[in-house]
């Protein structure tokens, strides 16, 4: 039995550790200088805008509760169930049958540079057509990992005829050729009829950019031999941004996984996303990184409304709610900055900016009195256009009729001066 005098010092000691620990914590916090932020001391708030810009577009409440469902493991079983469908969703809204889909843990910027960094090996040529500010993003990204670039170039609005691209595929013999498809800082949908064939006669691979388009305007992947395709949540799609769809053809995977080199992104690589994804034929899939469960959620229920709707459907919902605000514009007096219809992208129309006005105070006056979103030019169509978005939840007639009366307001209203 323990003598009394050692219990009576391990009382002692019992009271002093919890004073010690208490005093040790008192002295580590002291030295804290920095206080809690007084804005980190509020509630978070956020207005609520129309969304009518080149995106994001305002996100249905079916897709906001997806969002909002309890988080599960980026590893678990049920994760690997939903990124399954996801896969399935997206074949079925770029209509390929690529085993090599998936959806990309970031903006449509990041599946842009996933295509480029696991494609393109240093020194190889890539040619690129430019004709707005994707273009130019991809000729830069390709040229910072050491590619060798061309380009093709046409004013913001300007498209490429099929006799220009051989020609230049016959000149430069790139492994990949870049066109987008729906040029959302020009508001032009380009053609892609025929391009996969020229690609195929270069032995060059065929990147085509869909985020502004997908769900808007006919994209067949497999049909028009496009080699990798990718878009973004964002826009006519309707989820939060943060994710994005991109699919790699037979063709660019034996590309892919026949480099000499490792890709300069160990995040994008393909190799490890293509496990992640459960593409790669194995048993088990291998941390690579943390999947943004919330957003794939959302992305689940956003391919599952565009299956629902059907996509010739959403294609011709989104023409005729764009023939109808073309007109609308029109009768306004405002001019389209895309003449030829037929090359009109139907998800965002770009207006000729207004002769006289100054299209930041017009854009301005709309936010303040009308909680309207709308934006100027990107990149080199700044100072030329104003664009307007009416895409997945936000394109109808009442929101193009919204819209219409708002600019009618701000010419009515403001200032007719040179910008």
């Amino acid at each position: 039995m323990m003598p009394r005098s050692v219990l009576s010092r391990c009382a002692l000691l019992a009271q002093q550790v919890p004073l010690e620990c208490a005093l040790s914590s008192t002295r580590g916090m002291s030295s804290i200088t920095i206080p809690p932020p007084a804005c980190m001391l509020r509630p978070l708030e956020t207005p609520f805008r129309y969304l009518f810009g080149p995106g994001p577009s305002n996100v249905p409440p079916r897709i906001l509760a997806a969002g909002g469902r309890p988080i599960i493991g980026h590893m678990h079983s049920e994760m690997f169930g939903i990124m399954d469908d996801i896969k399935k969703g997206i074949q079925y809204a770029f209509q390929t049958n690529n085993n090599m889909t998936l959806a990309m843990s970031g903006s449509g910027h990041t599946a842009m540079e996933c295509a480029v960094f696991n494609i393109v090996e240093p020194g190889e040529n890539v040619l690129v057509a430019v004709n707005g500010i994707w273009g130019e993003r991809v000729a830069e990204i390709a040229e910072r990992m050491g590619a060798k670039v061309h380009s093709l170039n046409k004013a913001p609005g300007g498209h490429f005829t099929n006799a220009e691209i051989e020609q230049a595929l016959s000149k430069h013999k790139p492994v990949l050729f870049f066109l987008t498809h729906g040029e959302s800082s020009s508001g032009l949908v380009h053609p892609v009829d025929g391009v996969g064939d020229l690609c195929h006669k270069y032995n060059c691979l065929l990147l085509v950019d869909s985020v502004a388009s997908l769900g808007a305007a006919p994209l067949l992947m497999d049909q028009q031999k496009i080699d990798i395709l990718y878009t973004g949540s964002q826009k006519a799609l309707n989820a939060p941004p943060g994710t994005a769809p991109i699919s790699f053809s037979e063709r660019a995977c034996h590309k892919m996984f026949n480099r000499k080199t490792k890709p300069v992104s160990y995040l994008l690589d393909m190799t490890h996303l293509s496990n992640y994804w459960g593409n790669d034929g194995k048993p088990n899939r291998i941390y690579h990184h943390t999947g943004p469960v919330s957003g794939f959620f959302a992305l689940r229920e956003s391919l599952a409304i565009l299956a629902e709707t059907g996509l010739e459907n959403s294609w011709r919902h989104h023409k005729e709610v764009a023939q109808y605000f073309w007109k609308g514009l029109e009768d306004l007096g405002l001019k389209l900055f895309i003449k030829d219809e037929d090359l009109r992208l139907p998800s965002v129309t770009t207006i000729a900016i207004p002769e006289g006005y100054n299209w930041k105070e017009m854009l301005t006056y709309i936010m303040k009195h009308h909680q309207m979103e709308f934006t100027g030019g990107l990149g080199p169509s700044v100072g030329m256009v104003m664009r307007i978005g009416l895409m997945g939840y936000n394109c109808n007639k009442a929101n193009a009729a919204m819209a219409l009366a708002a600019l009618e307001d701000a010419l009515k209203n403001c200032r007719k001066t040179k910008s």
